[in-house]
């Protein structure tokens, strides 16, 4: 089933999911257009993670509608539950490559997976998309160990696109880098998901990386969507919440709803 341009890529209504007593996602409502950036922002334990986990079919919401393509992944038959969540490729924070694969293995893993290509082909494919995050094809034979952090996340970003993937998930994409390298990463991955022309969600602390990569931005808080907009009105959204988050003030509505 295509996506018309008016039908959003991905859309989510009344996402919930609690783990024992805490209440993580109390009626997520987001919306992601085809061929656009999504950034969600919020603080630490907010549900960002969860949000992408319960997408990828990783974690099992407790009430709620996740479209894809029109279609819910959450009633749809598991063969199409698979199919529609295949066109998902996915950044991890830490990189999460595998040190008993080789970087080329590892860049070729979902589609030697899923029985798509032979190995030797597998390894020509992964040294065309090592190139298209710089890095020399003969980076493919090193280990993950052999790498340094950055190079860690573009071999991270180049298994993320192998399948050409319609939608590209990024977690924390610019974690545990310095801000230069930070700024690569996000340059790669801003075209990397426009070659592709694919619908984006990421999500980050990082406001730098999320005005650098997002269309729009949305903002997570007591396990809701408190705002959405253009990623250019972010800074001065007008909600004392997200300007708060923002700026990084210690003083402000988040942290009194903290003391309560």
């Amino acid at each position: 089933m295509s996506t018309s341009a008016t039908q959003p890529k991905i859309s989510i209504r009344g996402l919930k999911k609690s783990f024992g007593p805490k209440l993580v996602l109390d009626g997520i409502d987001l919306d992601v257009m085809p061929r656009t950036s999504m950034v969600v922002i919020g603080g630490s334990g907010t549900g960002k993670s969860v949000l992408l986990k319960c997408i990828l079919g990783m974690i099992q919401p407790d009430a709620g509608t996740i479209l894809i393509d029109g279609q819910n992944v959450l009633t749809a038959k598991p063969a199409r539950a698979r199919q529609l969540r295949d066109q998902i490729g996915m950044l991890f924070q830490n990189g999460a490559l595998f040190d008993s694969q080789t970087v080329w293995e590892n860049v070729a893993f979902g589609l030697l997976a899923r029985g798509r290509v032979t190995r030797a082909e597998a390894r020509d494919v992964a040294a065309r998309v090592l190139a298209q995050v710089g890095l020399d094809p003969s980076v493919g034979d090193l280990s993950p160990a052999e790498l340094s952090g950055g190079m860690q996340k573009r071999v991270a970003l180049a298994r993320a696109i192998a399948a050409e993937p319609s939608i590209l998930f990024f977690d924390e994409p610019t974690t545990g880098l310095d801000p230069i390298m930070g700024a690569v990463i996000d340059g790669l991955i801003i075209d990397c998901v426009k070659r592709l022309g694919s619908t984006s969600i990421a999500i980050t602390h990082d406001m730098a990386s999320a005005a650098r990569i997002g269309d729009r931005i949305a903002m997570i808080f007591d396990g809701r969507i408190i705002w959405e907009g253009a990623a250019a009105t972010v800074m001065n959204s007008g909600n004392p919440m997200v300007d708060q988050f923002t700026h990084g003030r210690s003083d402000g509505p988040i942290r009194m709803a903290l003391r309560k």
